[in-house]
């Protein structure tokens, strides 16, 4: 989460919902560059670099994951500050703790299903204009945070770092989320709430999409 803080943190000081001026995405999205640029600086074998890259490309590689996280940051535009910066902020640090429960071989319940429910729901909040108290969104953001880390650390590949894998998937939520919250800026346009809302209806039905896979596999 503290990779696109600055950011988060720039866009509620101006103003909580949208950035004024194509110039101020154009300038966030390098500083994402320099931020992202680093994971991938050591390309060498070893334990870390391989874990760092698994870990970056992993949530980018699952469509329940990606979805999910793009929700996040999108419901989180949508509320405004200070769930901007909450709910993205959130997520990633207890997604960490969620896969810390996957690495370690402890077993949670019907993790598939769960994270195929987190797109229905966040995906549904975006779409219905949900507006939920900040302490109520970030509390549902952490309990589906929890599932998807828990995920992401049950498939660990065997030769990666822990922590290198780790750092990857947090960093690559991190702009998940921040894609998210500059697309859920586009609420201030007409046609812009539309496209939102219709963003959160397409992440639900995804969901469902997911859902009936996930109970599937279950049956």
């Amino acid at each position: 989460g503290l990779v696109f803080l600055p950011a988060i943190v720039f866009i509620s000081a101006k103003d909580p919902m949208m950035p004024r001026t194509p110039t101020l995405g154009l300038c966030i999205a390098a500083l994402l560059a320099l931020y992202a640029f680093p994971a991938f600086g050591h390309t060498g074998g070893g334990a870390l670099p391989d874990g760092l890259i698994s870990g970056f490309l992993h949530p980018l590689t699952g469509l329940d994951h990606l979805v999910a996280m793009v929700a996040v940051g999108l419901w989180g535009a949508r509320l405004g500050a200070p769930a901007i910066w909450v709910l993205p902020i959130t997520f990633p640090l207890i997604m960490a703790l969620g896969g810390l429960i996957g690495i370690s071989g402890v077993e949670l319940p019907l993790p598939e299903v769960v994270i195929a429910l987190s797109a229905i729901v966040l995906g549904a909040a975006v779409s219905l204009r949900v507006r939920w108290p900040v302490t109520a969104a970030a509390a549902l953001v952490a309990a589906f945070a929890i599932f998807h880390g828990y995920a992401h650390g049950r498939e660990l590949p065997e030769a990666a770092s822990p922590e290198g894998f780790a750092i990857g998937f947090v960093t690559a939520t991190g702009l998940l989320h921040l894609a998210g919250i500059l697309i859920g800026t586009l609420n201030r346009l007409p046609w812009g709430a539309l496209v939102v809302r219709g963003l959160g209806l397409g992440i639900a039905c995804l969901g469902v999409v997911f859902l009936f896979g996930a109970l599937s596999i279950q049956g």
